[in-house]
């Protein structure tokens, strides 16, 4: 039988080891570590059957760790270990969902007694419960659409981080939904009632960003001919989303720290604390913890806004969501431009379910409204998505000269897909880049796709803008 794998967080290292120590006597498998951010780092890499924590602990407490507990995994019961033992803390605890603490000093067999009780009241693993329980009976979650166990994943933390105040980040690549996901946090929320304030923190200069977030008092700055509100006071009570937030400057990193810290906001040229009360909910698509190794984002910062991770899915890795999808969009699309499609040609389909969507479910949804657009029939076809010239050679058929085994016919049926899927790719480009008199940055804003994605493709097809300029 498989040792229970238990997770020990405490600042203090001699407590740490003796912990260790103990346990792995009785042939636990241990993992340590000094602080509840990095707890939630390893939380988020693998599952653990028991976590132990320290109560009072710099940075997070053990309070704030057992929320982002009961988010992250659920149904791992949590033991935690104080000195400062009081009725009050107990009762704390427990209302948090804790299983059971501990107070210092504890002999071994104290605290192998609790471990025992513990998990052997653990409740069901994530793995046996119905997902589909959670979410939408119509294959979505608000404007969420897809069955796929990737996005069911999605639904259940957003379900279970709606019901809390902790910060959550939104990490994705473009065009996968991650505004969707914090209006959908907001809208199963306490908060749903109050504002839903949205901040592209990639479209403002810095000093606009610091007003528009803390706002200012009038002549704090030339221009400033009035005071203004800033947007964590006016999202107060409810919701506040800073998409993009990897491209906040230091200084503001720091002003946004300080402010999830106390609470309080001080607008620009102003002396008065402002106190807030909202959910943040930040999104990006970079990687923060290797921009915070790298040295251009706070390492601090990161690791507040970290609380909740939420990392929403490529299309390509939940293929099975998009005849879902295409369904989806032809219903809308049809319904709102008032035309009767019946259905895809099967070659067409065929590419839509093999492509790769560097952008993502946006990229798909222009490719459909696209398509249904042009359409002058019934059913969508090649020219309609005006991915190939409907005068090119027949790809995809197979021509036998000679006898094959079923691996050599199979290895050929591959290599002649993936030549049909580059030539339709390459086909889809060019159109883009004909269609936008080949400005680059034109054609990607039309096919939902990342400018750097974009180029990225055309040097892939040995595509250049240059040629035609």
């Amino acid at each position: 039988m498989e040792s229970s794998k238990i997770l020990v967080i405490d600042d203090e290292a001699v407590i740490r080891d003796a912990m260790k120590l103990i346990l792995e006597r009785e042939a636990y498998a241990v993992e340590t570590c000094h602080s509840g951010y990095r707890a939630i780092e390893l939380l988020q890499q693998r599952a653990f059957d028991l976590i132990i924590t320290d109560l009072k602990m710099p940075g997070m407490s053990g309070i704030e760790l057992l929320k982002s507990v009961r988010t992250l995994q659920p149904h791992t019961p949590v033991i935690l270990i104080t000195g400062y033992a009081s009725v009050d803390t107990a009762v704390e605890a427990m209302k948090n969902g804790a299983s059971d603490y501990i107070s210092k000093p504890f002999a071994p067999d104290m605290l192998l007694e609790k471990v025992s009780s513990v998990l052997k009241q653990r409740s069901i693993p994530l793995d046996e419960i119905d997902l589909k329980k959670e979410i939408s009976k119509n294959h979505g979650f608000h404007q969420f659409i897809g069955e796929s166990r990737e996005m069911q994943k999605v639904y259940h933390r957003i379900i279970h981080v709606a019901a809390t105040n902790s910060t959550v980040l939104i990490t994705g690549e473009s065009g996968t939904g991650k505004e969707l996901a914090a209006r959908a946090i907001h809208d199963n929320s306490p908060r749903k009632e109050k504002p839903f304030v949205a901040v592209d923190c990639s479209s403002l200069a810095e000093t606009l960003l610091e007003s528009e977030l803390f706002g200012h008092v009038k002549g704090s700055f030339t221009g400033a001919v009035q005071t203004k509100t800033g947007l964590f006071k006016v999202a107060d009570g409810g919701t506040l989303f800073l998409d993009e937030v990897s491209n906040i400057s230091l200084s503001t990193q720091a002003k946004l720290l300080r402010a999830l810290q106390e609470r309080k906001v001080t607008p620009i040229g102003g002396t008065q604390l402002v106190p807030i009360d909202i959910h943040l909910v930040a999104a990006t698509n970079k990687n923060l913890r290797t921009l915070a190794n790298e040295g251009s984002f706070r390492e601090d910062l990161f690791f507040r806004l970290n609380i909740i991770p939420i990392e929403l899915p490529p299309l390509r890795s939940r293929r099975q969501d998009i005849p879902i999808l295409i369904r989806h969009f032809l219903e809308k699309y049809t319904r709102e431009i008032g035309k009767k499609i019946n259905g895809i040609a099967p070659d067409v389909m065929a590419f839509l379910e093999e492509y790769s969507y560097p952008g993502n479910v946006r990229e798909l949804e222009n490719m459909i409204e696209r398509a249904v657009v042009l359409a002058e029939g019934e059913t969508i076809c090649n020219e309609d998505l005006e991915l190939w010239d409907s005068s090119a050679p027949e790809s995809g058929r197979i021509i036998e000269t000679v006898p094959l085994n079923a691996e050599e016919l199979k290895e050929m049926k591959r290599h002649i897909r993936e030549q049909a899927i580059t030539s339709l790719e390459t086909l889809f480009v060019r159109n883009a880049l004909d269609r936008n008199s080949w400005n680059v940055t034109k054609a990607a804003e039309e096919t939902g796709i990342l400018r750097p994605n974009f180029q990225g493709m055309m040097k892939k097809l040995g595509i250049s803008a240059r040629e035609h300029n």
